[in-house]
């Protein structure tokens, strides 16, 4: 039998609250974990994640997504962004500490998880692949670790050299459009302040090429948000890595929000499918 706990809260004194949901069926025996992380202007809830969910809990693994605690969502309102003042303050490092929270909250015999659990993988879409290369590089609790239409390189994004750039720093704020909901969400200027910070730790091409774990790229090659030439640059930054090009796959291969059908697109199909090969 299917168990779907949906919408459980992870807190911790000080920091915002982590959602979570967890699909996995009952085994009398450990089974494989997988953490899923959502990219940028995403949520764990956007598109047809749950219906990934069930196929990876139905292929015998237990399935975990999240939002993270700064991407905008509330605990009462997890989809979209209510929170803009979260959704600005938001960073890598803050990625970064909620991707250990949940991990440690598992380890440290999770009790919304009545399932024991055995090794754990991550997944990262978009931003969220950068994310989950830097903190599969340096936590040896992770031993796979798989990318889609995931970008190479976050300096690059903050185009250093530009006027915009240069206003952003003086005005302390920028504001990026969400195509869909039309709201205006705000960057404050310590997000990339965050980054100059911890440049070294951020760099993607450092952390893919002392990543020690097996690891799989899955890109679409009409991806026109994450270049395809991007997932071609973390295969030659470790060449003991595996690339599985989409045919026609855009950048969410297939799927929107919201999607009521009751299966998801068949490029993400293929995409889960390699995925649960790969881990198995």
């Amino acid at each position: 039998m299917m168990i779907k706990k949906e919408n459980l809260v992870l807190r911790a004194e000080n920091k915002k609250p982590i959602l979570y949901d967890l699909y996995y069926k009952e085994s009398a025996s450990p089974i494989p974990l997988v953490i899923f992380c959502h990219g940028y202007k995403g949520f764990k809830d956007w598109g047809a994640w749950h219906l990934v969910a069930d196929d990876f809990a139905n292929a015998g693994f237990c399935f975990l997504k999240f939002n993270f605690s700064h991407n905008g969502g509330t605990v009462d309102q997890p989809i979209d962004f209510p929170d803009l003042d979260a959704f600005a303050e938001n960073n890598f490092s803050h990625e970064m500490d909620d991707i250990d929270r949940v991990i440690n909250s598992v380890h440290n015999a999770n009790e919304d998880l009545t399932q024991r659990i055995s090794d754990i993988s991550i997944i990262g879409h978009s931003r969220g692949g950068g994310i989950v290369l830097i903190k599969a590089e340096e936590d040896s609790r992770i031993k796979k670790v798989v990318t889609w239409a995931a970008v190479s390189d976050f300096k690059l994004r903050f185009q250093e050299n530009t006027e915009n750039f240069e206003k952003w720093k003086e005005t302390g704020v920028t504001y990026i459009e969400n195509s869909r909901t039309k709201q205006q969400l705000p960057h404050n200027f310590q997000f990339y302040e965050d980054f100059k910070a911890n440049e070294n730790l951020f760099n993607i091409e450092r952390a893919v090429k002392n990543l020690k774990v097996p690891f799989l790229i899955i890109h679409g090659d009409d991806d026109t948000t994450v270049s395809i030439k991007e997932a071609k640059a973390l295969k030659a930054w470790n060449p003991n890595s595996r690339l599985e090009v989409i045919k026609n796959g855009d950048h969410v291969f297939g799927a929107q929000h919201p999607w009521i059908k009751s299966e998801i697109p068949e490029q993400l199909k293929k995409v889960v499918a390699l995925t649960i090969d790969f881990l198995k």
